[in-house]
């Protein structure tokens, strides 16, 4: 980064505007440059602004005096406060650090007292490695510029201020001491989450009888390993080539989570709800909570067993898809209720089960417009293929690929085409909306039942 400078003569005086700018990449372009900040014009009749300003701070003394900056080459009025004429020419600016996104984070690590918890759980350092700091340092980088720790041991901690601000003289830290202080953390995890549980009901007054429960994965592009949790499994990142492991999470409805594990990444949704429950009675005891799920996560069984335990276990649900058919007429004379703006609900008990149909204005907007889109692409490619000479084979192939990306729209168009490969040339094909379904998913967009 430099100071610019641009001169303008304005009724016989010359002016000059300063500006802070720094060179950057330009992809097949070479070195552009761009404005980093506008310090507009530095001349005597500023001189007060930047007196109030501008600060030195003293190293030796600890302490700050105010100061003004002229150019080198512009006359210095008489000031109550210090003058240091600035070569620009010559000014530059040498290992700029991010600091105060490091203190505010560390900030944060005190407000949750986690000095006092590391205190007690006490991670053993070694020589020349204070593994508090590592800890740290690792927390701040997930806060503020989340990546990998090959990352953070190449370039992040040379740029923030982690060692000015933890007081140390540590130049850089090692990508072998930030996967050990990993490891060390696993340890204290389940009395960590305990602990952050405390401290959140402390500050916020966090409840926890409403638990939202997810799985998400991460994959690795490695060959796959001889043992260890990186198995294939189905990919929510479409990378159905790589090795992954599934990360199952428990949050409240604020985000705060409360437990976490890792699985293997052959894991079932289904397998895992069973020991989340154990898991979270273990560690925070029996209570009257309520699971939030995905439709995908729980089995039959396992939603009989929390009905039927000694503390019911209440949950909120996605049924299946059928199960909004099979209920429709039920819910024919059930009235609507109005629970927020442009969401309304209907109440259904049966079989020991309370039904929610609700309604949703958004929703509905929304999958009207992604239906929309998908069957106008539809027809534009259907009306395509009859000008492209196509054999029969060619069309089922052509025909195939495109109702794969219309998606479920393409139940909703009723394509015939003839037998044979002489009748479709003699004939070609033909292909209808079909509105009955149409009508009928126009009356389900924006309805879903838990």
């Amino acid at each position: 980064m430099f100071l610019r400078a641009k001169t303008r003569y304005k009724d016989g005086t010359l002016h000059r505007y300063w500006s802070i700018v720094e060179n950057h990449r330009v992809h097949g372009k070479g070195v552009g440059q761009r404005q980093v900040m506008y310090l507009g014009e530095i001349n005597d009749a500023q001189h007060h602004a930047w007196c109030k300003s501008i600060d030195v701070l003293s190293e030796d003394q600890g302490t700050a005096r105010q100061m003004a900056l002229f150019p080198a080459d512009v006359p210095v009025p008489a000031l109550a406060c210090d003058v240091v004429q600035v070569k620009l020419n010559e000014l530059s600016v040498r290992r700029p650090r991010q600091w105060g996104a490091c203190w505010l984070a560390l900030r944060l690590w005190d407000q949750l007292e986690l000095d006092a918890f590391w205190q007690l759980h006490r991670l053993p350092s070694r020589k020349g490695t204070h593994w508090l700091d590592v800890l740290k340092t690792l927390v701040c980088y997930r806060l503020i510029a989340p990546g990998s720790e090959w990352r953070l041991h190449r370039q992040w901690y040379g740029q923030s201020a982690m060692a000015d601000v933890l007081g140390t003289d540590t130049p850089g830290i090692g990508d072998d001491t930030l996967y050990r202080c990993l490891d060390r953390l696993l340890a204290h995890k389940t009395a960590l989450c305990t602990f952050l549980k405390q401290r959140w009901t402390d500050l916020f007054g966090a409840t926890f009888d409403v638990l939202r429960y997810d799985l998400t994965s991460t994959y690795f592009e490695c060959d796959p390993p001889a043992e260890g949790k990186r198995r294939f499994g189905y990919s929510r990142d479409k990378r159905s080539d790589c090795v992954q492991v599934v990360i199952a999470l428990i949050v409240t409805p604020e985000g705060l989570p409360l437990a976490y594990e890792v699985l293997a990444g052959n894991t079932s949704d289904k397998t895992t709800l069973a020991d989340f429950l154990r898991k979270i009675e273990d560690q925070y005891g029996k209570a009257h909570r309520i699971w939030v799920m995905d439709r995908g996560v729980p089995t039959e069984a396992v939603l009989a067993q929390m009905r039927g335990s000694t503390t019911p276990v209440s949950y909120l649900v996605g049924t299946p898809r059928g199960r909004l058919s099979a209920l429709e007429r039920a819910f024919l004379d059930r009235p609507w209720e109005q629970v927020r703006e442009a969401v309304q609900v209907k109440l259904l008990e049966r079989d020991g089960e309370l039904y929610i149909l609700a309604k949703s204005a958004d929703r509905a907007h929304k999958e009207r417009a992604m239906r929309s889109r998908k069957l106008t692409q539809l027809g534009k490619r259907l009306k395509e293929l009859p000008a492209q000479s196509l054999s029969r084979h060619e069309f089922l192939i052509r025909l195939g690929t495109a109702k794969g990306v219309a998606g479920r729209a393409d139940t909703l168009v009723d394509i015939d085409w003839p037998a044979t490969e002489t009748e479709f040339a003699r004939d070609g094909f033909r292909y209808t909306l079909n509105k009955t379904k149409l009508r009928r998913q126009r009356r389900r967009e924006g309805h879903y039942l838990l």
